[in-house]
């Protein structure tokens, strides 16, 4: 199929893609504990149906001791090479109700977006992998395996093995991972590198129980008020990482306006940035670490005691260059170091993931360059960093050394991945379809 043909494609499945899109976010998959796994089930369960209807002649849900993936694979005509197609069906969940202004499950369209959990993160991505199979039809000119994840937003704790077992079915040329985003509306990307991350939990103890605090302060610590003392040591007063050791690196020649900047994070009027240097660089070559959640009694119930035991969860994004392990120890000697009034400071990790940098020449990127410019009509992809975290890529380049990859999304800048009114934009989307079928074109 030449460019035309495929625009015309993509219109005409455009609709019964949005359809199923909207099918596939009501089913609430969310792989955290404590939730309904059966419905991270139904939704692998679909995702086969969906890669069945392409005309895949060989699909699986599989699992290796977490929760289920799903494969799919037409082999590539003579000569052609194979290209994977990653995306993930799992979500996140969807907090706090009260500050949606609709039912997460339920896909509302609002000024050409459609709101619901997971209708940019990530089952557009699945989608838009379907979109361009579904152009194609009996033509495809490319061999594909899709492989849809069932546990990202957990951790892909079982993707590696996954990975491994199922290496010699995943073999490719070219790696497709739709799970990014792009700079704007109307300015489309390649993601070149992201953030690792390490979550871990610092326990700060200073009594071995609670004891009056009429009778007690001004002499004995508080573990409320030592954790706080400890967690201030983690800025230095710019704002800037206090940690020692943490690799610091350069960010992409993009200039990101303040005011743009201050507007899609919703910052309040008169609260100031943090850091130093460019906000690109604060974002995607520094690193950044955050109190997640504090474990202490609440206010309405807090007795006149002092508290013997606080915790706090803390989250390190570590810039690409970077390795989690060390950062993770860089992190212990900071605390144990900084421990106020000899506190005792327990520090446990919860889980590290490796930054990487995605390589930007080759015959891959060319089609994809191509593809991306006619999808936007005529405007060309920048290369961009992510500040979150997508440790599995490093594990498919460790894995697929052979393998171009491609880290490519839907989402923009007022999605609201992983937030309360998350939302897609649907004319973007649109174009990551076409810009998907046009890649594959390009690389058959």
């Amino acid at each position: 199929m030449d460019e035309i043909e495929l625009r015309a494609a993509i219109d005409r499945v455009l609709p019964g893609v949005r359809a199923d899109l909207e099918r596939l976010v009501r089913i609430p998959g969310i792989a955290f504990e404590g939730f309904d796994h059966s419905q991270v089930e139904r939704s692998a369960e679909a995702v086969a149906d969906l890669l069945r209807g392409v005309g895949l002649p060989d699909v699986r849900i599989v699992r290796a001791g977490g929760q289920p993936a799903v494969i799919g694979r037409r082999p590539a005509p003579p000569g052609a090479p194979t290209v994977l197609l990653y995306a993930h069906h799992d979500v996140q969940p969807p907090g706090d109700l009260t500050e949606w202004r609709s039912d997460p499950f339920e896909p509302v369209e609002r000024d050409g977006r459609l709101y619901a959990r997971g209708a940019a993160d990530d089952k557009a991505g699945i989608m838009t992998h379907i979109a361009a199979l579904r152009a194609f039809g009996d033509t495809l000119p490319v061999g594909v395996v899709v492989f849809v994840e069932g546990e990202e937003e957990y951790g892909s704790e079982s993707l590696e093995t996954l990975l491994r077992e199922y290496r010699d079915d995943l073999l490719s040329d070219v790696i497709v991972i739709a799970d990014s985003g792009n700079w704007d509306i109307g300015q489309p990307a390649l993601t070149t590198g992201l953030r690792g991350i390490v979550n871990a939990f610092v326990e700060v103890r200073t009594l071995d129980h609670a004891v009056h605090s009429g009778m007690y302060g001004g002499a004995v610590p508080d573990a409320l008020t030592t954790l706080s003392r400890l967690l201030a040591t983690l800025h230095d007063d710019n704002g800037d990482v206090a940690v020692a050791g943490l690799v610091r690196g350069s960010a992409a020649p993009l200039d990101y306006p303040e005011d743009r900047f201050r507007q899609e994070a919703g910052l309040l009027a008169r609260v100031e940035l943090i850091g130093t240097g460019r906000i690109v660089e604060r974002l995607w070559a520094k690193p950044a670490l955050s109190v997640l959640g504090i474990d202490a009694p609440s206010t309405g119930e807090a007795p006149n005691a002092l508290v013997p035991v606080a915790k706090a969860k803390l989250s390190v994004r570590i810039a690409p260059g970077d390795n989690w392990k060390s950062a993770y120890e860089a992190l212990v000697a900071h605390l144990e170091r900084h421990a106020p009034w000899g506190a005792k400071v327990t520090v446990t990790l919860e889980q590290g993931g490796e930054p990487c940098v995605v390589g930007t020449s080759g015959p891959a990127y060319d089609a994809a360059r191509a593809a991306y410019a006619a999808a936007w009509d005529g405007v060309a992809p920048v290369d961009m960093g992510i500040g979150g975290s997508i440790p599995f890529i490093a594990t498919f380049q460790e894995l697929f050394p052979g393998a171009e990859v491609l880290v490519v999304g839907v989402e923009d800048p007022d999605s609201r991945a992983h937030g309360p009114n998350e939302s897609l934009h649907l004319g973007e989307f649109a174009r990551g379809c076409l810009a998907e079928a046009l890649l594959l074109a390009g690389l058959g």
